[in-house]
């Protein structure tokens, strides 16, 4: 969930427009997965090319016994962005459900339909969430995500992504996750990496999916999280609608030492939005040889091509000396099997 993402609130029900490539399902990928994890390529979806074997060459000089370079497995963190680096950031995921929601809730009162922003998302007015930007999104975001026991949140998570479909196609949206670094989350793991999503979406919803979609347990997700209180009456915990932290930009270094209690030393981002980059500058930090990567989308055929105006995450990449992952270049497909 980055900064002006509602702009986008209405396009992203429109169409997510992957033309040539179309995902399929999950149980393929997963066999798949255990397949190249113990075969000679570790990373079969990537060009054989200068970053798959910086990629490679980093792990075994981290890995090895007696190698100066080599990082205890207590310290060997990994962070990912999730959406633009491990799934598609388009269609926006996050406003998805948050439209669901407002479906449910108005199904079950009538009497929301009347108020905002349920009525602004009913009738489609794209003006109310311009005009109310990030105040008006995050508004939505609270009406919808919160007032409800963490077990009642996760049903309706899980009832989302069963039926979910991309907008304008027949596919599930667990196939906007990218096979490649589906394939770079299990070499990581297989090799003593402990791997960490910090989104800047909810924490809750990513928690909801993090193990069936990257085999990532709800306990290594960080992400924007609401206020909690405890209802001792019910012995339940209830989300507030007021943000405790908003984990974009340089929040995301404070959610990892709140979470994770130590710098990453391979952090994954993307381009477009500049969310990423204090992730990958503490990353650099480490007092331990570091890795970071950030993914260019310059694919229009299989996925996007789009950049920020100011390039900003790009020329920060080539100043700190980050790998860019050039999506047309560097992949040889997109979305998982």
């Amino acid at each position: 969930m980055k900064k002006g993402l509602f702009i986008l609130l209405f396009v992203a029900l429109l169409a997510f427009s992957c033309k040539k490539s179309e995902p399929t399902t999950s149980t393929a990928t997963e066999s798949k997965q255990t397949e190249t994890a113990v075969s000679g390529d570790p990373l079969p979806s990537w060009n054989d090319g200068t970053l798959k074997k910086d990629i490679i060459a980093y792990v075994e000089k981290v890995t090895k016994e007696g190698s100066p370079d080599f990082i205890p497995i207590n310290s060997r963190i990994a962070t990912f962005d999730n959406d633009g680096t491990l799934w598609a950031e388009k269609p926006l995921v996050q406003e998805l459900f948050a439209f669901y929601r407002v479906k449910k809730m108005v199904e079950a009162n009538p009497a929301l339909a009347q108020k905002q922003p349920f009525k602004a998302v009913i009738e489609k007015d794209k003006s109310y969430f311009e005009k109310g930007g990030d105040k008006a999104l995050i508004e939505l975001v609270a009406a919808t995500h919160t007032g409800m026991s963490e077990d009642e949140f996760e049903a309706s998570i899980t009832e989302f992504f069963k039926d979910a479909k991309i907008p304008g196609k027949e596919t599930a949206l667990k196939n906007i996750r990218y096979q490649p670094q589906l394939e770079l989350l299990n070499y990581l793991r297989a090799n003593g990496f402990k791997t960490f999503i910090v989104t800047g979406g909810t924490i809750e919803v990513v928690r909801g999916i993090s193990e069936d979609f990257y085999g990532i347990p709800k306990e290594q997700v960080v992400g924007t999280s609401f206020k909690y209180k405890y209802d001792p009456v019910k012995n339940v915990v209830l989300r507030e609608p007021a943000l405790d932290l908003f984990n974009d930009k340089d929040a995301k270094p404070v959610g990892i030492q709140l979470h994770i209690g130590q710098r990453p030393v391979f952090a994954c981002g993307n381009e477009g939005g500049a969310g990423d980059l204090a992730m990958l500058k503490y990353s650099q930090g480490s007092k331990y040889p570091s890795f970071q990567m950030l993914v260019n989308h310059n694919d229009s055929i299989r996925e996007f091509n789009y950049q920020e105006k100011d390039n900003l995450s790009l020329s920060t990449a080539a100043k700190n000396k980050y790998h860019v992952m050039n999506m047309k270049d560097d992949w040889k497909k997109v979305f998982a099997d």
